[in-house]
């Protein structure tokens, strides 16, 4: 690792991404702003599918964005905002927040990614909310032992580790292609997605008690997030402990940037656009399969990468600013909040250790925590050689990989020890560079030396050693007993110890867990959430009453129903949160380009599925017994595509009867084959028009002009509206532009300002013009298809209202001393007041 600090500017080494401080005035960047600082890391090479310097070992991309690959990344990812928003520190007020939520909290990833969602699960269970922690199975213990609701999700955290370590790229080796890994992972997000979903709507598995999501919180790998959020028509908020949101002041952590032509910083801002979009490449047709199974249309693929972008999805980041403050140029809906620390656990360490501990000078904390290592004996044999050559006591974390070696006096095996408590009583830690593990060695004031495998841990890596806590990281597979030693050398310098201590006493003024529990509050929706007669329990249904709506909680409703105040087929599920995700088009040219080869990969599609739909349910009733892969990539699709039980071979090996197995091939091909018409239809009619129609609506923009926000089409009604808007506004506009552009040219730039604004008035006079004719087309068009479609799938709003309807019947069962006669008041007050 090459790390280059300086005070007033940062030169890109080859390979290296960077921050340049340069590029901003001096005057306009805060104090607090991140440290400038560029790093090149340098790793072996591995046999991968594309050439070696595109993917490293380490899990970052390494693109170089003046080569062809790379102009073409770059040209069709956001580019940065024209300049730098104003720094908006995080600074609001508690809310004195009383409306109750059932919260999912969604968490993909190791223990370490986990923990710091248990301690906000119980920060917000102190605020009066009811947590589910939705993970992994093996993480139930830890969950339910901190006090919270838990739902598993399936998916194997000490499988994921090992996939990372072996395929820490995007795009893995052949040899790993060849051992079918690719397929189990996307087999297990397919299962973690349906998962996620499930944890929203199902009841509790011990107590059975009936579970509807009111909100969600999750971290970015989870994936079913917004998708989830979208389905039940609740809030979301995302949090994390890595960067994820684009920014020019570092690039993404999973992103090894080349180049030249480009300036830095807006390299910088790209390289979170290409990793999104790489992301989107590799599991946007498994999302968009899952999404079809919930009812939800697919996600295109120009707005999967930048999809909590667009839709401006509140971000709460759980790292300390005084380590990586807020950029400037990030959004008031994004927060640095600091780390996120559970409470201390009340441990009393096992008599071998605290003697061990008593009996000498502070040791080196050494471990790697959940990362599944291939070759443990070597790392062992690395460590040991390194800890004798440095002359210092360590403690050896056996971790996942449970390392282990011969007993020595200055050296103790350990084995599961929390953090919180250990790193109060070592001199260094040494360790992968996990956010949570890196967060408690600094609040402790203890040098970290971060021996990085993939993913964000090279990002915090350099973070610590550009602070000047520990020295530069060293990634794993370069790792040997001499520069183990020297690093641990480093840790124990006077320097490395005072910078620790001064990130720990401002991290100590932090509160991270509270600051991002009032960031959650800060972004819900107060105005559509509470129900109008309970004001501290979230509305779930509404019914119209003369022209408006009432909001209405469950509670509320089941005692109006059953006080005969109300009847259920009145009531309408209420959206206390509306996602809308549309086809964004730049210009006609593209928007039709794309529409045409949406539609004719729809149909190809359709087209090849008539042949094998029929052979995949011949394979499911063929009588044989699967293999443990086939079954847990099976499994996950019966899910999916609500396959009954006995549709799949059982243990025995009993398939389908023949009769029943041809039946289920032929409607398989007739349903392909009625695929193949309604694409070329919904094609034809719906989404080549609406392109064409949004590319001129939009085309102004490529001049630097606003265009109008016709607001979203959501049904026929809806879309008449959005044509007459549309019809009326760009006939008017479009003829005004022939004399407004001239004029406002003219009177800025004089005679050639007006020669510039001729030429915008004549684009902008054929844009709005044409998108206004053919407008009236195609919204109506996907008026009636979007309207069409809510009444063909409505599976899954079914399943919500019975789910609504089931948890509103519990709680009344849970709380019979409720004032029902002044519920049955209040809502006639409601009445009367309409």
């Amino acid at each position: 690792m090459i790390l280059e600090v300086a005070e007033d500017k940062c030169h890109l080494a080859a390979g290296s991404s960077s921050y340049e401080a340069s590029q901003y005035d001096p005057d306009t960047v805060p104090d607090d702003a991140p440290p400038p600082y560029s790093y090149s890391y340098k790793i072996p090479t591995d046999e991968n599918l594309i050439d070696s310097r595109t993917v490293g070992n380490d899990g970052r991309i390494e693109l170089d964005l003046d080569s062809k690959v790379g102009k073409a990344l770059a040209n069709i990812v956001p580019r940065p905002p024209p300049t730098p928003r104003s720094p908006l520190n995080f600074d609001f007020r508690r809310r004195d927040w009383r409306i109750k939520l059932n919260i999912v909290i969604q968490v993909v990833g190791s223990r370490g990614d986990v923990q710091p969602f248990v301690a906000l699960g119980c920060a917000l269970q102190k605020r009066g909310h009811r947590v589910r922690l939705a993970t992994h199975d093996v993480f139930e213990g830890f969950v339910r032992e901190s006090g919270l609701e838990f739902y598993p999700i399936g998916g194997d955290p000490s499988d994921l580790m090992l996939f990372m370590v072996r395929n820490p790229g995007l795009i893995p080796s052949m040899k790993n292609l060849r051992e079918g890994d690719v397929q189990r992972k996307r087999a297990m997000i397919a299962e973690m997605l349906d998962g996620c979903w499930r944890s929203c709507i199902e009841p509790d598995k011990v107590s059975r008690a009936p579970f509807v999501a009111e909100a969600i919180i999750a971290n970015p790998p989870s994936f079913a997030h917004v998708h989830c959020a979208q389905c039940l028509g609740i809030p979301v908020h995302l949090m994390f402990t890595m960067p994820w949101t684009a920014t020019r002041a570092f690039p993404h952590p999973l992103a090894n940037i080349k180049y030249s032509s480009t300036d830095p910083v807006t390299a910088n801002y790209i390289s979170y656009g290409v990793v999104e979009f790489l992301t989107w490449q590799g599991l946007g047709d498994v999302i968009n399969k899952w999404r079809n199974s919930i009812d939800l249309p697919p996600v295109p693929l120009s707005e999967g990468p930048a999809l909590a972008d667009t839709l401006k999805v509140p971000f709460t980041y759980c790292w300390s600013p005084a380590l990586v403050p807020k950029p400037a140029d990030w959004a008031p809906h994004i927060d640095v909040c600091g780390f996120f620390f559970r409470d201390p656990p009340n441990y009393s360490p096992p008599p071998d250790l605290d003697a061990f501990l008593r009996a000498g000078p502070a040791p080196v904390y050494i471990g790697f925590g959940s990362i599944v290592i291939d070759d443990p004996r070597r790392m062992s044999d690395i460590i040991l050689e390194a800890v004798k050559a440095a002359g210092v006591r360590a403690i050896i974390s056996r971790g996942w990989s449970k390392l282990d070696g011969p007993a020595f006096p200055d050296v103790f095996w350990l084995g599961d020890c929390p953090h919180e408590w250990l790193f109060q009583h070592v001199s260094a830690v040494v360790h992968h560079g996990g956010a949570g593990t890196t967060a408690c060695g600094l609040l402790n004031g203890k040098p970290t030396f971060i021996v990085p495998f993939f993913g964000d841990q090279p990002f915090w890596g350099n973070m610590v050693a550009a602070a000047g806590a520990g020295p530069q990281p060293i990634h794993h597979s370069m790792l040997d007993a001499q520069n183990l030693a020297r690093g641990i050398d480093f840790c124990l310098t006077p320097a490395a110890s005072a910078a620790a201590k001064g990130i720990a006493t401002k991290m100590q003024s932090e509160s991270g867990v509270e600051t991002a529990v009032d960031s959650f509050h800060a972004n819900l929706p107060l105005e559509r959430l509470p129900c109008e007669i309970l004001p501290n329990r979230p509305a779930a249904w509404s019914i119209k009453k003369d022209g408006g709506k009432i909001r209405l909680s469950k509670l509320a409703v089941e005692i109006l129903v059953q006080n005969s105040h109300l009847e259920r087929k009145t009531l309408k599920l209420h959206d206390t949160k509306r996602f809308y995700m549309e086809n964004q088009r730049w210009d006609p040219v593209t928007g039709f380009q794309s529409a045409v080869l949406g539609t004719a990969a729809d149909i190809a599609e359709a087209g090849a599925d008539v042949f094998l739909k029929p052979y995949e349910e011949y394979k499911r009733g063929a009588p044989r017994s699967p293999s443990l892969d086939e079954s847990f990539a099976s499994r996950s699709d019966d899910k999916r595509e609500g396959l009954s039980t006995n549709a799949v071979a059982g243990p025995s090996g009993e398939g389908r009867s023949g009769l029943h197995t041809a039946g289920a091939m032929a409607a398989a091909s007739a349903q392909s084959v009625g695929r193949i018409i309604t694409s070329n239809v919904r094609g034809v009619m719906v989404d080549i028009p609406l392109a064409v129609t949004e590319g001129f609506h939009r085309m102004p923009k490529l001049y630097g002009e606003e265009v109008r926000d016709h607001g979203p089409v959501k049904d026929w009604k809806s879309g008449a509206v959005v044509a007459g808007k549309t019809f009326a506004y760009g006939m008017t506009e479009g003829m005004a532009d022939l004399f407004v552009q001239p004029y406002k040219g003219a009177r800025d730039e004089g005679w050639l300002g007006a020669a510039k604004g001729f030429g915008k008035g004549v684009v902008g006079f054929s844009a709005k013009t044409s998108s206004a004719a053919v407008g009236l087309v195609a919204y109506p068009s996907q008026g009636i298809y979007k309207s069409l479609r809510s009444v063909t799938y409505e599976k899954t709003r079914k399943m919500i209202t019975q789910a609504r309807k089931e948890e509103g019947e519990w709680l009344l069962k849970r709380e019979p001393n409720v004032q029902r006669s002044s519920i049955v008041a209040a809502y006639m007050q409601l009445l009367a007041a309409r």
